[in-house]
């Protein structure tokens, strides 16, 4: 719930045995449960802690925001800024 709402977080949960077979596949998950993170076009796996803590303590410490529109402008770099101003 802590991130139910967030503008710039995502907590998903994908069933790669049914509909979300091809996103996992495209993702290289091959094992379960997997957690992966960062961009949407570059994710990373995860490798720590499983409790809700440990995965807090991770987010709260390491991510943050990224290159994207409005706001998230300052964080590109000089040839993407451009591409997300278009």
């Amino acid at each position: 719930d802590d991130f139910k709402d967030s503008p710039t977080a995502l907590v998903a949960d994908v069933d790669c045995t049914a509909e979300g077979q091809e996103l996992c596949e495209k993702n290289e998950v091959s094992g379960y449960p997997t957690i992966k993170y960062g961009d949407v076009g570059d994710l990373k796996d995860y490798n720590g802690g499983r409790s809700y803590e440990d995965l807090k303590k991770f987010a709260e410490e390491n991510l943050g925001p990224t290159c994207g529109p409005g706001e998230n402008l300052e964080h590109c770099d000089a040839e993407t800024k451009p591409k997300m101003e278009a």
